[in-house]
């Protein structure tokens, strides 16, 4: 779904004429039901089975991707493309819902890291190769159907997976759906109010490695020359490999290391990435690898983000809680992707990429200070309290 509207539609709507604030809006439209999916999160953990869920999801999101191809990448389908991105990313939440409750049941607590790490893997190289796979049949096949139809049928596919995995048993409902719905309202609280719960619901809100910027590499191809395979190669197929390779690694260093600390560390390292882009020729051989390096590094963050989260979340409500997170998450890579196209409009790439840098930074500050401040205080309340 997310490589299929930011590279494939990205690059159609740019060649197209439209503005690249206009893309980075429509992009920023598909990041609203997950900014707010916490909300209709319980429906998930209360109602249907996980894989009936994801049965259901699937099926919708497929619908979607069809629907979006369907239309003529032009200035005049935003408004239709805009409804069409918001119900079928709807739909999304409900199938990652699925997805994290079996994960966050199904993986041992040595095993959180990695856990995370080949999830995103499949978020984010699910999203290069979509998105290449997409805009590499868009070029090729005259017919403006085809690319979105083999998404669709790719996304169905999916379900297969289905078959392989154990379905956990339900959570405890009570008589009323009153008193289930407050049983995981009650122990999202108890998460929220511990401080590692805390600090990691601040880590995920902070802007803290993104990686909004890759929402806007298809739309400014253009400024270092890239060709259209070379967008399709680098933000696609390329992309998503290496993206996949950068989870997988993430997740297993995580396994081996504070996981907090381990996901500001990498959200530095995409800071510094963003900067050395920005001071790099505008040429399609420098546009590949640091698009190719931003990947990798993206992928580390997201890895650290799911173990993160499955460390925080434990078992219980796993949907919902994992869906706070997950929304506060995408908070910032819907600011982010809106800010760095407005940078662009102001400034041009490098000033794009040096304001995510920037922010990002100031971000990995604010999270220390409000780290080290918990700190002292959880210490002087255990230490004031009688024996």
């Amino acid at each position: 779904m997310q490589g299929y509207l930011s590279v494939t539609l990205g690059y159609q709507l740019a060649k197209a004429g439209v503005s690249t604030g206009a893309i980075a809006a429509l992009i920023a439209v598909g990041f609203i039901p997950h900014t707010w999916k916490f909300l209709w999160a319980p429906i998930a953990d209360t109602t249907l089975s996980r894989k009936r869920w994801y049965v259901l999801a699937a099926a919708v999101s497929a619908a979607g991707i069809f629907a979006m191809g369907a239309l003529p990448a032009k200035a005049e389908s935003l408004p239709w493309l805009s409804a069409i991105v918001l119900v079928a990313n709807l739909a999304v939440t409900f199938l990652a819902m699925a997805v994290e409750s079996l994960m966050a049941y199904g993986a041992a607590e040595s095993e959180k890291g990695r856990a995370g790490g080949w999830f995103q893997a499949g978020n984010l190289g699910g999203t290069g190769l979509g998105g290449g796979a997409g805009l590499w049949i868009a070029e090729r096949v005259a017919n403006p159907l085809v690319p979105g139809t083999a998404l669709a049928v790719a996304c169905l596919l999916c379900c297969l997976g289905l078959l392989f995995i154990r379905e956990p048993a339900p959570m405890p409902r009570e008589a009323s759906y009153a008193r289930t719905l407050r049983g995981v309202l009650h122990d999202l609280w108890a998460v929220a109010r511990s401080r590692p719960g805390f600090l990691a619901l601040l880590i995920c809100f902070l802007p803290i490695g993104t990686g909004a910027a890759s929402n806007l590499f298809s739309a400014t191809a253009a400024d270092w020359q890239a060709s259209a395979d070379a967008v399709a190669l680098v933000n696609g197929i390329g992309g998503g490999m290496v993206a996949a390779l950068g989870c997988v690694v993430g997740g297993y260093l995580c396994d081996r290391m504070d996981r907090k600390t381990a996901y500001y560390v990498f959200g530095l390292a995409g800071a510094l990435c963003a900067v050395a882009m920005a001071a790099a020729p505008r040429t399609e051989l420098a546009y590949s690898v640091f698009c190719l390096v931003y990947w990798f590094i993206s992928g580390l963050c997201y890895a650290a983000f799911s173990a993160v989260v499955l460390e925080a979340i434990g078992l219980g409500a796993a949907a919902t809680k994992y869906s706070l997170f997950a929304s506060l998450s995408n908070m910032p890579i819907q600011y982010m992707t809106l800010v760095d196209g407005w940078a662009h409009t102001r400034w041009g790439t490098g000033g794009m990429l040096l304001t995510e840098a920037l922010v990002g930074v100031v971000a990995v500050v604010l999270f220390l200070g409000v780290a080290a401040a918990s700190r002292i205080s959880s210490s002087q309340a255990a230490s004031h309290k009688t024996p």
